[in-house]
């Protein structure tokens, strides 16, 4: 058995945690994204724009928090910006994409980032100043969007019809945002980066079978490139991408990051047969952002009880909040530094549950058919996004005859609203109270079929 001399960092600790090795605590990574600009008084636009204020913020992440591993920056549109789609920025969250360059072309483009596209100059620079300052003792990730994410938002919502109805342009297409995602993981390897992450939660939004199909190929290729070029890799995926576990643990990264959707111990049994290791999934909203302490405390407490160590990696589901109070991210690192110590601190504790009173409509007498899309964030969650985006091409498609309301799980009142309507997986989408989708975005015709026999019925 093989345990850490008392010098060894928390870097060493994570590395070694991606080598199976059996560790004296688990490893810890705060996904603080555009948090880590809260933290000085930066909003999520000036953090991604300004390299002074992100290195800053994330040296005040690193001190906080303690961690043994964290992101440099957690930005999903990065390389589509650079690639011609246009963002819509936020004060709070990363910038979402908002057009799509080939919506209405099926062309597969040619141009590749390099170091002086879009905002990563930056984000380099970002990364080469993080390696000087704390690169020694926290390993370092670049995350990479992924490759079915990133041809989502070249060619928007379409693409899942490419996926049916266009098999060899949605396979040439996935061939080009793999070649970005290796020349993004090349360049952030040569700055300093100890893990590459592709982050693709797209993913969780098709079957296996289609998985194997497009992408097996391109992640295997992506993992084989990291390891060839001497760093580690993650995948990291968000939603419920229980169904996608072993075909994702197949393409060979050393760990697999998952969000709150996935339960950690049906999954770790699948991926500790492959020696990935498994990292995630405080809840980021009910847990992160509107817990307490002893809340996040006990979570994780709870969390390394039943997974022990070994081949986990304590981290949030995704990337954390704006708002996640510096606390609880402060709690967190103290439950995994001193176990024992916060045990006693908890012995008695109970959450206490706020009752919010929350008024279901009247999904039996509703005047016209009313879609309701329950989501993380669709401003964030790039799987919510296009599935909030197939809703409003109903409300294209059928105008007043329909309703469209999105519920964001971000919102204290619709976390009720969700436990009381019983919603088991974000996204969803429910028409007049009955779950439809869960996890997956509908066929744009399918749907519109599904409104239709309410309207003639």
């Amino acid at each position: 058995m093989e345990f850490f001399a008392k010098e060894e960092t928390g870097k060493d600790l994570l590395l070694k945690s991606l080598e199976n090795k059996t560790l004296p605590r688990a490893p810890w990574v705060p996904f603080a994204g555009v948090h880590a600009g809260k933290l000085k008084g930066y909003t999520a636009k000036e953090v991604l724009n300004d390299v002074d204020k992100l290195v800053q913020s994330l040296l005040e992440v690193n001190r906080l928090y303690r961690p043994d591993g964290q992101p440099v920056v957690f930005d999903l549109q990065l390389e589509a910006e650079a690639l011609g789609c246009d963002l819509v920025w936020s004060d709070v969250n990363p910038p979402s994409v908002s057009g799509h360059p080939l919506k209405k072309s099926r062309e597969i483009p040619g141009l590749l980032p390099d170091e002086s596209s879009g905002r990563i100059p930056l984000v380099l620079d970002a990364m080469r100043e993080m390696k000087r300052e704390v690169g020694h003792h926290t390993a370092l990730f670049g995350l990479v969007c992924g490759p079915l994410t990133l041809a989502s938002h070249l060619r928007g919502a379409d693409f899942f019809m490419d996926i049916i109805e266009e098999p060899q342009y949605a396979q040439d297409l996935l061939s080009y945002t793999s070649e970005v995602c290796e020349r993004m993981a090349g360049m952030y390897i040569e700055a300093g980066m100890d893990i590459v992450a592709f982050v693709d939660p797209m993913v969780s939004q098709i079957s296996p079978r289609h998985f194997k199909r497009y992408l097996s190929g391109p992640f295997s290729g992506l993992f084989n490139f990291v390891r060839q070029n001497g760093a580690k890799s993650s995948f990291f995926v968000c939603g419920d991408a229980t169904k996608n576990i072993e075909v994702m643990c197949q393409t060979r990264p050393d760990s697999l990051f998952v969000d709150e959707n996935i339960d950690l111990e049906s999954a770790k049994k699948i991926t500790d047969s492959y020696g990935v290791v498994i990292g995630g999934n405080i809840p980021l909203t009910t847990t992160m952002l509107y817990g307490n302490q002893k809340d996040n405390m006990k979570y994780v407490i709870e969390l390394l009880e039943r997974l022990g160590t070994r081949n986990y990696i304590v981290a949030p589901g995704c990337d954390m909040p704006y708002n996640v109070p510096v606390e609880n991210g402060i709690a967190i690192q103290q439950a995994i530094r001193d176990v024992e110590r916060v045990k006693a601190i908890l012995k008695d504790y109970e959450a206490e549950e706020e009752e919010v009173e929350i008024d279901l409509p009247d999904y039996e007498h509703l005047e016209k058919p009313l879609i309701e899309v329950f989501t993380l964030d669709s401003d964030t969650c790039a799987a919510c996004t296009y599935m909030m985006s197939v809703a409003k091409l109903a409300l294209e498609e059928f105008k007043d005859r329909v309703d469209v309301v999105e519920y964001k799980f971000t919102v204290r009142e619709n976390i009720q609203r969700i436990k009381k309507m019983g919603v088991k997986n974000l996204p969803s989408i429910y028409i007049n109270g009955r779950l439809k989708y869960s996890s997956i975005i509908p066929d744009r015709r399918e749907f519109f079929s599904e409104i239709k026999k309410i309207l003639s019925s």
